[in-house]
């Protein structure tokens, strides 16, 4: 290369936006992700079937009861040899 010749400067070289966009994509569409999940947090789930159906004014039947059971209980059901 000539010594005396100069190049562009460094934000008219194409490569250099190539290189510089997109990390610089990446990183705002991390912090738009982040702003949305930080403003949008997912609502709480009720661990009470009971006080769930409150919260939604509906009555739970025996047979949506038992279909809300504890998944160690419902495993424990599964698990264990018929009588």
């Amino acid at each position: 290369m000539n010594p005396s010749s100069k190049g562009s400067p460094w934000w008219r070289e194409p490569y250099m936006w190539l290189v510089l966009g997109g990390p610089a994509v990446v990183v705002v569409a991390s912090l738009v992700t982040y702003g949305l999940a930080a403003s949008r947090p997912d609502p709480l789930v009720e661990r009470d079937a009971e006080a769930e159906a409150q919260r939604v004014g509906k009555a739970l039947t025996d047979e949506q009861r038992e279909s809300l059971a504890p998944a160690i209980k419902a495993r424990n059901h599964v698990a264990s040899p018929e009588r």
